[in-house]
C-alpha cells in the first residue's frame, strides 16, 4: 500500500517523493514499537499449537491485540506533529510541511494494521494463512483506487492530494482489521478458538511473556528502520534528488523484500510449532529451509534488478525524464549498489524470524545494535561524507552493516540448535 501511494504521489513531482519519504521516516519509527509486540503473537500461539493447547493459542492473540492498543493510541498522536519533528530534524520546511499533511491521513492506519498483523499471525500459526493473504490482495487494488479518487477528486470526492493518500491508507486498514476480525471469529477453522471469549479479561502473565519476546524483536525493527531513516537523513542533507532516489530504490526492495519477510513469518511457525512438539530437530530443520529459500529466492530479484534498474524508477516518475533524468540515474546506481543488500536483507529476516520462533530475542537485539549502528550507520557517515561518495556511499555502508547482521544471526540460530536448545514455553494447563 505504501508503493501504491508513491507510485500515485510520484506524479505530483519528486518533491512530493522527498515528502513522502521523510513521511514514512515518522510513521515507520512508530509503527516498529509495536510490530514487535503484535509479531510475538506469532511463536507464542504457535508453541501452544505445537503443543496441543487451543486456549493459549487464543490468549496469545488477545494479549497482542491489546499490546497494539495500549501502544498504538499515544504513538498515533505522535505522528500528527511529524511537521514538527522533521523540522526540528533539520529538514526543509516546505517538504516537511508536505510530509506532515501525509501523516495526517496516515497516522491513524497504524492500531487496525497492528490488529491485522496479529490476527494474520495467529491464522498462521494454525497453518491456515490463506485468509489473511486474499485480505491482503484485496487490500491493494482497493487502496490503489481509494488514494486515487482522493488524491485527485475524482468521482465527485474533493482533491484532497497528499492527504488523500494517507485516508485511503487508513480507510483500507480499517477494512483490512474488519474483515481478519470476521474470519477469525466466524469461518472454520478459527471459530473453535473462540477469539473474542473472555476478551476483556486481564491476562497480566502471558502480556508480561508477550513483552519479553515482544519488545526485544521492537528493538530490533527500530534499530533496523533507524539505519534506514537515518539514511533517509543523510540523503535529505546531500539533496532533494538524491533523497528521492533513495526512497524510490528503497521502496522497490520494500516490495521484494516481502517475499523473504513472508518465509520468516512461516519460519517462526514452523519453528515454534516444533518447539511446542518438542523436537529440536525439527527446529533445526525448519530454520534451515528457510534461509536457504529466502537466499535463493532475492539472488533470483538481484539478477531481475540488475537488467531492469533502469527501467524501475520510471514506474515511480512516469514517463517524465527530462525532468527527472538526474533522479532515475542515480536510482538506478543505488538498485545496482543493492544488490548485496538486497541478499543480505532477505538472509537475515529469515534467521531472525527461526530466532523468533526459538523465543530468542535479546541477544538478536544486541546483534541489531552492532551490526546496524557500529558498523551500518558509521560505515554509511563516513562513506558518505568524508570520504565524499555522498549517495552511494550511504547504500554501500548500510550494505555492509546488513551482511554483518545477516552472518551473526545465523550463526547464532546454528549454535542454538547444534546444541538441541529448546525454550520453556507457557501453557493454560
Amino acid at each position: 500500500m505504501m508503493t501504491t501511494d508513491l507510485v500515485l504521489l510520484g506524479r505530483l513531482g519528486e518533491d512530493v517523493v522527498a515528502a513522502v519519504a521523510l513521511a514514512h521516516i515518522v510513521l515507520f519509527a512508530c509503527f516498529m514499537l509495536g510490530t514487535g509486540l503484535v509479531a510475538a503473537v506469532s511463536p507464542l500461539a504457535a508453541q501452544a499449537f505445537g503443543g496441543r493447547d487451543p486456549r493459549m493459542v487464543r490468549r496469545a492473540l488477545r494479549v497482542g491485540l491489546w499490546a497494539a492498543t495500549f501502544i498504538g493510541i499515544p504513538l498515533t498522536i505522535a505522528q500528527l506533529y511529524g511537521f514538527e519533528i522533521l523540522t526540528a530534524l533539520g529538514q526543509d520546511t516546505a517538504t516537511a510541511r508536505v510530509a506532515g499533511r501525509y501523516l495526517d491521513g496516515l497516522a491513524w492506519s497504524m492500531v487496525p494494521a497492528w490488529w491485522f498483523i496479529a490476527l494474520r499471525s495467529f491464522m498462521g500459526a494454525v497453518n491456515r494463512p490463506e485468509p489473511g493473504l486474499w485480505i491482503t490482495l484485496a487490500a491493494i487494488p482497493a487502496n490503489l483506487g481509494a488514494a486515487y479518487v482522493l488524491i485527485h477528486g475524482a468521482l465527485g470526492m474533493p482533491r484532497l492530494d497528499v492527504f488523500g493518500a494517507g485516508l485511503a491508507t487508513t480507510l483500507v486498514n480499517l477494512g483490512m482489521c474488519a474483515a481478519g476480525t470476521w474470519v477469525c471469529y466466524a469461518r472454520r477453522p478459527f471459530r473453535k478458538y473462540r477469539i473474542l471469549g473472555r476478551f476483556w479479561r486481564a491476562d497480566w502473565p502471558l502480556m508480561r511473556e508477550l513483552i519479553v519476546i515482544g519488545a526485544p524483536i521492537s528493538g530490533m525493527f527500530a534499530l533496523e528502520y533507524g539505519l534506514f531513516a537515518a539514511a533517509a537523513i543523510l540523503m535529505g542533507w546531500i539533496s532533494t534528488t538524491a533523497l528521492a532516489a533513495h526512497q524510490i530504490a528503497l521502496q522497490f526492495a520494500s516490495v521484494i523484500f516481502m517475499v523473504p519477510f513472508g518465509i520468516a513469518q512461516a519460519a517462526t511457525v514452523r519453528v515454534g510449532q516444533a518447539v511446542g512438539r518438542r523436537d529440536s530437530a525439527g527446529t533445526r530443520l525448519a530454520g534451515f529451509v528457510a534461509i536457504v529459500l529466502g537466499a535463493g529466492f532475492m539472488v533470483m530479484m538481484v539478477l531481475l534488478v540488475m537488467m531492469t534498474r533502469d527501467l524501475i524508477p520510471l514506474a515511480f516518475l512516469g514517463n517524465d525524464t527530462e525532468h527527472s533524468a538526474a533522479t532515475i540515474a542515480l536510482t538506478a546506481t543505488l538498485l545496482l549498489l543493492g544488490s548485496t543488500f538486497f541478499v543480505a536483507d532477505g538472509i537475515q529476516s529469515v534467521a531472525a524470524g527461526a530466532l523468533r520462533g526459538l523465543n530468542d530475542t535479546r541477544v538478536p537485539l544486541l546483534i541489531a545494535a552492532v551490526s546496524f549502528w557500529l558498523v551500518g550507520f558509521l560505515f554509511s557517515y563516513g562513506l558518505a561524507f568524508p570520504a565524499g561518495f555522498e549517495a552511494p556511499g550511504v547504500w554501500i555502508g548500510f550494505s555492509i552493516g546488513l551482511t554483518v547482521y545477516a552472518i551473526l544471526l545465523v550463526w547464532r540460530f546454528h549454535a542454538l540448535t547444534q546444541r538441541g536448545y529448546l525454550p520453556t514455553i507457557p501453557t493454560a494447563n
